[in-house]
């Protein structure tokens, strides 16, 4: 027996399905019923994202046992959401997380009503004690800070630390920084690879291409970035005068947002050039200046 909702919605014994309707997607219905795109598709046993008009699914119901993700390389907030069905505000919320900063082997409560329990500071500071596998750019991202104020702080003159460890970190009212201060450490970052070949899909300093280029490097400092020039393009927000620390935005070899950079100032801007690797190049160049489409700002 079942109850018939909205021509659409049966809720039976065994639980709920919905029947397809023109205009639906995935996305659109794990948001209607806040369940993942992933439980939709383990539910329904679907290989992809493909559904078609008529088509009945089952609807599992939610629980109070938290979907949890571990972070990898070159996730973000953003993209997580994406796949999860779900917004970057609410596993913000399920994870307690005052940023949008995440760091790799990070595990991230993605749906249901378990938190994990954000880094607890007293005072001007707090500390943490080194573990297996950290890195100092990893607990950066953890306490919202920058690999350099870590450094700073604890009289460190590399980026090797050991297990056991006890860091201190500064609180975010004693490392605030200008927007001028955090730019001038993205493009000192930056040119400390200059010279690093350009490798199709490379997001480390062995080879990087443009996008994993300015992930990685925003990523030392604290601030994260999606992967794809595209996805880096839509997540910023437009500017109309350029600053240092701005993503410049060209299109190249396709249609739309396909290679990007950071402006430096004075016309100049850094990025990873698929024939020169990483480099400073002008606005004003011929290659570069007919293929400009706009800037874009992140912090």
């Amino acid at each position: 027996m079942f109850i018939l909702f909205s021509g659409s919605l049966l809720t039976e014994a065994s639980g709920t399905t919905y029947r397809v309707l023109p205009g639906d997607s995935l996305w659109g219905l794990s948001r209607k019923f806040n369940v993942s795109v992933i439980n939709l598709q383990e539910w329904n046993q679907l290989n992809s994202s493909t559904i078609y008009v008529g088509q009945t699914l089952t609807i599992g119901k939610s629980d109070s046992v938290a979907t949890t993700y571990k972070v990898k390389a070159g996730d973000s907030l953003w993209s997580i959401a994406k796949k999860y069905g779900t917004t970057i505000q609410n596993i913000k919320n399920l994870n307690q997380l005052t940023t949008d900063i995440i760091y790799v082997g990070q595990t991230l409560a993605v749906s249901g009503s378990t938190t994990s329990t954000p880094p607890v500071q007293s005072g001007a500071s707090s500390s943490y004690i080194v573990k297996a596998g950290d890195t100092l750019s990893g607990i950066a991202k953890k306490f919202g800070t920058t690999v350099q104020s870590i450094k700073q702080v604890n009289g460190l003159t590399s980026d090797i630390i050991k297990v056991g460890q006890n860091l201190k970190i500064a609180s975010s009212n004693s490392t605030s920084q200008t927007t001028s201060n955090l730019a001038d450490l993205i493009i000192a970052e930056g040119k400390k690879y200059i010279g690093t070949p350009y490798v199709w899909g490379g997001s480390t300093p062995q080879g990087f291409d443009c996008s994993g280029f300015l992930s990685y490097v925003f990523a030392r400092n604290g601030k994260s970035l999606p992967r794809t020039v595209e996805t880096i393009w839509n997540a910023g927000q437009p500017v109309s005068t350029l600053q240092k620390g701005d993503l410049v935005f060209f299109e190249t070899y396709k249609t739309g947002p396909s290679h990007a950079g950071i402006y430096l100032g004075n016309r100049q801007f850094l990025h990873a050039g698929s024939s020169t690797g990483v480099t400073i190049s002008s606005l004003d160049n011929s290659y570069w200046s007919p293929r400009y489409l706009g800037a874009k700002r992140y912090f």
